[in-house]
């Protein structure tokens, strides 16, 4: 599922609906979205590329989400790992 695309000179990220808006409407809900979807199997953005942009809001936003997300992609059994262990203990305590 591609999550963030760049078209007709702009950047788009993806709503729940499975529509797209410009980057620029992007608020906290939706990054977090995008975030989990980074964590899952299925994530895919465009590549950033100044070119095809012409909007420089668009380039800003659109370069700043898409080398986090990507950065969380390749990090994300890491990720999964890391948060698994810092509530194990909490885990384990409750569980029983």
């Amino acid at each position: 599922m591609k999550v963030l695309k760049i078209e007709n000179s702009k950047g788009y990220f993806m709503t729940e609906e499975g529509a797209y808006e410009t980057v620029d409407r992007i608020d906290k809900v939706i990054l977090l979205r995008l975030v989990n979807a980074a964590l899952g199997d299925g994530f895919e953005i465009d590549e950033y590329n100044e070119e095809d942009l012409k909007n420089q809001a668009h380039q800003i936003i659109y370069r700043s989400i898409s080398e986090k997300l990507n950065d969380l992609h390749n990090r994300r059994s890491q990720f999964r790992d890391e948060s698994e262990r810092l509530f194990l203990s909490e885990y384990e305590k409750y569980r029983a």
